[in-house]
């Protein structure tokens, strides 16, 4: 091992060292009495997102593997958050890095990247950036992350800090310490696999259930088991549901799936806000909507317990789509239904 690889791995050790493990929120919802409803934040790491354990484990899982090494140019494809928390590593390396992202992709998200010394390099739709990302890497002779193919072998979802380690140390003194479910959006699929692994892993009688967005080709290859499916339209809830059945998508270890229309993660986030204080991403309202689903119908059935889901980014990254009422309207439409049905747990 040369010393630019012990001194690159020493860096990533230190980073996850300075960062705290991040809040697990019990939600104030009177109409859901009896059921303990959980959100962990994870936009308070370093590069305000979920995404940025994954790229802390791409990094390191690269360099060990023997593809990344002093000075080499790191590309990824990517809807924003996952290009952010590369750049963010790239910079801390002191390795060039480009992120090939869809036009559509907010602006808040390609400011960051671009402040963290990264470059943006868009595609016109969201099934372009495969391809595009890596000739892009071949061109500049570096290395392709491949979140879609390696999110879920990167992480060490037997422990080391990984998300559902935390999970279940922060709910182990509630009143519900083991959940009836744990309710997450899949984007590459690699936290959800870790999730499902590590329940499995310990024998947990908890579920896995993962939410889907509109134009999103998951739910349909979960329910039919085909895994060539493909759609040409673009997602609208950046950062979770894909065009395609990536690599990193495992289904066996999935219990449920729930689609979540686009308009029922735009209202819940809206719902979020008083409750939560702070804006929540689009995720967050894709995750809680399915998480509510559960809970009505625990509530139905005259079940206790408790159910956990995850605040993948901050709406501050949305303040010009998801929080503005024109942009909504004219990509989203009208979200009044799925208000009055989140009025009736207030």
């Amino acid at each position: 091992m040369n010393n630019w690889t012990r001194t690159a791995l020493k860096t990533l050790s230190s980073d996850q060292l300075r960062t705290s493990d991040t809040h697990l929120y019990l939600l104030d919802i009177p109409g859901l009495s009896g059921i303990d409803i959980y959100l962990k934040d994870e936009s308070t790491h370093p590069t305000g997102s979920l995404k940025h354990r994954l790229a802390r484990s791409l990094f390191l899982h690269a360099i060990c593997s023997g593809k990344v090494h002093q000075g080499t140019h790191i590309v990824e494809a990517s809807s924003g958050s996952t290009a952010v928390s590369e750049a963010y590593f790239a910079k801390l390396l002191g390795l060039p890095f480009t992120a090939v992202m869809p036009r559509s992709t907010t602006s808040k998200k390609v400011e960051q990247v671009k402040h963290l010394g990264g470059h943006c390099h868009f595609v016109d739709n969201g099934s372009q950036v495969y391809a595009e990302a890596e000739r892009l890497a071949q061109q500049n002779n570096g290395h392709y992350m491949d979140q879609f193919t390696y999110a879920e072998r990167a992480t060490d979802w037997r422990g080391n800090n990984n998300i559902a380690e935390s999970i279940f140390r922060q709910l182990a003194e509630e009143p519900h310490p083991i959940p009836r479910a744990i309710v997450m959006s899949a984007g590459t699929g690699g936290t959800s696999a870790t999730l499902g692994r590590y329940i499995r892993y310990l024998g947990l009688d908890t579920q896995l259930v993962v939410v889907d967005p509109e134009h999103s080709v998951f739910y349909d290859s979960f329910q039919s088991g085909d895994c060539d499916l493909v759609s040409q339209a673009n997602g609208r809830i950046e950062g979770i549901g894909r065009p395609r059945v990536e690599a990193s998508f495992v289904p066996s270890v999935i219990d449920e799936m729930i689609k979540v229309p686009d308009a029922a993660s735009i209202a819940t986030l809206h719902w979020l806000t008083p409750i939560l204080g702070r804006k929540a991403g689009g995720s967050t309202g894709t995750n809680l909507w399915g998480v509510l689903q559960l809970a009505k119908r625990m509530q139905a059935n005259g079940e206790r317990g408790s159910l956990v889901t995850l605040m993948c980014d901050s709406g501050e990254r949305y303040l010009d789509t998801y929080y503005n009422p024109e942009w909504v309207a004219e990509h989203i439409g009208d979200l009044t239904p799925y208000h009055e049905q989140l009025a009736q747990l207030s």
